[in-house]
């Protein structure tokens, strides 16, 4: 692996990383393919989209087809048709959002499976095991996400467990002796102190890449952001960063903001599922009955191959009769919205031009800039 950052301008960063299987430009989206597979799109459309990486779930392809059958095809790549980079998440927030269905423990977590209801147990070891039998560029380490809100004791408690959990999940890889990369993940809730804390842990294990974990779990945008502002200045300038699971084209602005690299989040593909679509001025809902006789496409600015070809009256018409295809020309759309907005923010980063193109980014959604 590499890392490089070519550019700043004040924290965002325009950077390069090379994994065992591509180069990406940060920062970047990567678009989730949960259980191998990105809902509505062939790999072949994801690589003409632009997409560099993508994203997957070890907890959910554990439970199904099996790490091992995945392992015996040849592992991730092979077996879903991708030849660029993948990111698997270990899991730890689809466990933590179990509830009833989960106990956790300093060995680990012991869970109801959600498919068959069968008993079943993962351990930081564990979960490093099953990303490198799936054999993907970048796994990370299984964490605790912590409740929200939570107080600040029952937050400590999480994040020493979370702590623990990453240093044994270190220890585990570094036997093995490979070209995977694998990143820790930062908790503390939205307690400054435990976040620094956190943080300044994470980084002395030296893992390949840094993770922000514990956001988008009922927060304000402002204490969202709160906690990027926060950690700012004391993330280590030599690592990747990684927020996980934050989505909104507001979101990814703030957090490059903040200095953050990679990106993933299920909105656009599964806003596109139920007829939301991402424009340079906002939220577009295909269904209302004035795109009925429309001859427009859907963004007068996109280039996407939906744009090129087809009106919002035939998207209507599509969503309308519950079509397959609606979905997949509508998915098109908005991860080419997603890949282009990081190809703008990327440019102007490299042009010294953030500031502006943020400023202009919010002016063409007629939204004020926040200021924390």
């Amino acid at each position: 692996m590499s890392f490089k950052v070519t550019n700043t301008n004040n924290f965002a960063r325009r950077g390069v990383l090379q994994t065992k299987t591509s180069t990406i430009q940060t920062p970047v989206f990567m678009p989730v393919g949960t259980y191998g597979s990105v809902k509505g799109l062939t790999p072949k459309q994801l690589h003409d989209i632009g997409f560099e990486i993508i994203l997957g779930n070890a907890y959910h392809l554990e439970i199904r087809p099996g790490s091992n059958l995945v392992s015996s095809l040849g592992g991730l790549h092979k077996f879903m048709g991708w030849n660029k980079s993948i990111l698997t998440d270990s899991g730890g927030f689809q466990i933590w959002s179990l509830d009833s269905l989960k106990k956790v423990s300093d060995k680990g977590v012991s869970f109801k499976s959600p498919v068959d209801g069968s008993s079943l147990f993962m351990s930081p070891e564990d979960s490093i095991d099953i990303q490198m039998k799936l054999n993907t560029d970048i796994i990370m380490v299984l964490d605790e996400c912590t409740k929200y809100p939570a107080n600040e004791k029952d937050t400590s408690q999480s994040m020493e467990l979370t702590h623990a959990w990453a240093r044994r999940s270190k220890t585990h890889f570094k036997k093995m002796n490979t070209k995977n990369l694998l990143f820790g993940i930062v908790q503390g809730g939205f307690h400054k102190k435990l976040r620094l804390q956190s943080l300044d842990y994470i980084t002395q294990l030296n893992f390949d890449g840094i993770a922000i974990g514990g956001l988008s779990v009922g927060e304000s945008k402002v204490e969202k952001t709160t906690v990027l502002k926060s950690l700012a200045k004391h993330l280590p300038k030599d690592k990747p960063r990684y927020v996980m699971g934050i989505g909104t084209p507001e979101d990814l602005v703030e957090a490059v903001r903040y200095g953050i690299d990679m990106f993933d989040c299920v909105m656009p593909t599964r806003n596109a599922r139920n007829g939301h679509v991402f424009t340079n001025d906002g939220i577009l809902k295909i269904r209302n009955a004035i795109h009925k006789t429309s001859d427009r496409p859907l963004d007068e600015s996109c280039d996407c191959y939906t744009c090129k070809n087809f009106s919002r009256g035939y998207l209507h018409h599509l969503e309308k009769c519950n079509e397959i295809l609606a979905s997949t020309l509508l998915t098109i759309h908005n991860l080419t919205h997603y890949y282009k907005l990081m190809s703008k923010i990327r440019s102007s980063i490299e042009k010294n031009k953030f500031e502006e193109f943020v400023e202009s980014f919010y002016d063409m959604r007629d939204l004020k800039t926040p200021r924390l």
